[in-house]
């Protein structure tokens, strides 16, 4: 092949240079084609990094040009409307259509196989309500006995992304959003930078292994930057990081060339340097610790909310995490559960697949041991875990959520195409990327309000879907009220696959659950190992 492509260059060259010296307007233009092309097959020829180029220059490149957009014609051409992945195209559309005011419902039935395994449904109820005797905008209060200044929370609220993980246009839009319909907007472990405050919306300043915003020279926490930062209204809550469902266990690095002013000045860091993001907290290492720096948090920042995000690991932690708050008496204000199946941060293919507990598990874990240990009535659970639709919604109160996070859904609202490109700095959308021409395409006057519309609809299906079962509010949603078929002809509820802890069964050693036990038996309130 390579002597053959030789061979054709050279007669190429000869010929449409004769053609081109006796006949010599009309098919000069060969030349203008042919000669680069030759060229490029000659440098094809030549290098040796890529195999199938070097053997076969020029038509090697195919290859590469069908890679790049084999995505796209599996998303457009081939992908059914029900297999997609992360989010299959059914849920997309639900998404735009809700952030549009477009038309949201479904013809002619449904295309999932309500008989496939995994397939999942809630019980409605012969008494349901007319769903406008209901609140239209349910909230929950967030806040321990102790707290001085709860929040009163939507159910639905933006989850954790960062300003340089997403656009200043994106960051802004969707705090814009949120100020529209009275949400709260997570503010990712990057920091609060101007795009959050320049809405108004409600924010929860999240703190992640590197404290940006809060950030000492040697990598700790800065108690005075910290009073600072959490002192402005629009700070609700702050969220303390230990690990997020996309890459639990895994730290970050900011490159230096990423390092910018603008970034440094928001993260309270030097430009120009790398800085790393450890997979640890260098402010405490014991569970004990844990609750010592959520305590000094809640007293630093004049009483609000102060709780902490993670994705389930050892069971073992969040027992002794349990046994240290009976011991100390420290109470988180609240928890965010995040599942392993979390996604905006960019990721190790090991650590997206397979790492952390899935969403569900973590939920009815965390919910099941705060209840073991007389906790839970104290704390306020938020699910973290692909909420997409007031269905999703529904279930994750079933399973124990007090409210919840959406993340990429809130990316859809925004005009995210899904093109899996969030790691790569060429988001077509402008959402996922810091390349001004794309950020630009991003109005966020026009994006604000489709992110309000969006959290809208889902709230208002929602608070419908309460109403077919019967229910006056989401405290009545149960597990008893979801089903799961495990197998073609076996379906349970969600109170038979995930049975109830029973309210302080874990302090008198009663009806304790036997794949606990182990784990609960070794936990220790001075030590995460």
């Amino acid at each position: 092949m390579r002597n053959q492509f030789v061979l054709f260059s050279i007669l190429s060259l000869i010929i449409v240079g004769a053609i081109a010296h006796f006949v010599w307007n009309p098919l000069w233009w060969l030349m203008i084609v042919l000669i680069p092309l030759i060229l490029l097959g000659f440098v094809d020829y030549f290098q040796k990094e890529n195999v199938i180029r070097r053997n076969f220059p020029l038509l090697g490149r195919m290859r590469h040009l069908m890679e790049e957009l084999r995505p796209k014609i599996q998303q457009y051409f081939i992908e059914p409307d029900t297999e997609g992945k992360p989010f299959n195209r059914l849920e997309r559309e639900m998404v735009y259509a809700r952030a549009n005011k477009t038309l949201d419902t479904t013809p002619f039935g449904t295309q999932l196989d309500l008989y496939a395994e995994g397939y999942e449904w809630m019980n409605h109820s012969i008494a349901s309500l007319d769903p406008h005797t209901l609140t239209e905008h349910p909230r929950v209060s967030i806040g321990g006995p102790n707290c001085k200044q709860p929040y009163s929370a939507s159910m639905l609220n933006v989850s954790a992304m960062s300003f340089g993980s997403l656009s200043s246009a994106a960051i802004e839009a969707l705090n814009g959003g949120a100020k529209i319909g009275d949400f709260a907007h997570n503010t990712g472990e990057g920091g609060i930078s101007p795009f959050h405050d320049n809405q108004g919306g409600d924010l929860i300043y999240q703190i992640g292994t590197g404290y940006f915003g809060c950030r000492s020279e040697d990598g700790n926490i800065d108690w005075d930057a910290f009073v600072e930062r959490t002192k402005p209204d629009n700070v609700k809550m702050i969220e303390l990081k230990l690990s997020q469902g996309a890459k639990p266990g895994h730290g970050g690095i900011l490159p230096a060339k990423k390092n910018t002013p603008e970034i440094a000045k928001i993260r309270g860091i030097k430009p120009g340097e790398d800085v790393h993001s450890p997979p640890y907290h260098k402010a405490f290492n014991s569970p004990e610790g844990l609750l010592k720096v959520i305590q000094k948090m809640q007293n630093l920042s004049g009483g609000k909310p102060i709780g902490f995000k993670f994705c389930v690991g050892g069971k073992s932690e969040f027992f002794a995490i349990c046994k240290a708050m009976m011991e100390t008496g420290i109470r988180p204000d609240f928890i965010a559960v995040d599942g392993g199946e979390g996604g905006t941060g960019a990721a190790p293919l090991e650590f997206s697949n397979s790492v952390g507990m899935p969403f569900k598990e973590g939920l009815v874990f965390v919910h099941d041991a705060l209840m073991g240990f007389g906790l839970r009535k104290d704390i306020s659970l938020i699910a973290s875990g692909k909420i997409t639709s007031g269905f999703d919604m529904f279930r994750a109160v079933a399973l124990g959520a007090d409210v919840c996070y959406s993340a990429r859904a809130m990316m859809l609202s925004l005009g995210c195409i899904q093109a899996l490109e969030c790691n790569m700095n060429t988001c077509p959308t402008g959402v996922a990327t810091q390349i001004p021409s794309l950020v630009a395409g991003l109005v966020v006057s026009d994006k604000k309000v489709k992110v309000a519309s969006f959290h809208k609809e889902t709230i208002q299906s929602f608070v419908e879907l309460l109403a077919a079962a019967g229910l006056k509010d989401h405290t009545k949603v149960g597990r008893q009220h979801i089903n799961r078929r495990v197998f073609m002809n076996m379906t349970k509820s969600y109170a038979e696959i995930y049975p109830y802890v029973k309210e302080g069964s874990f302090l008198t050693g009663v009806d304790i659950p036997e794949s606990y036990q182990v784990d609960l038996e070794f936990a220790r309130a001075e030590s995460f190992v």
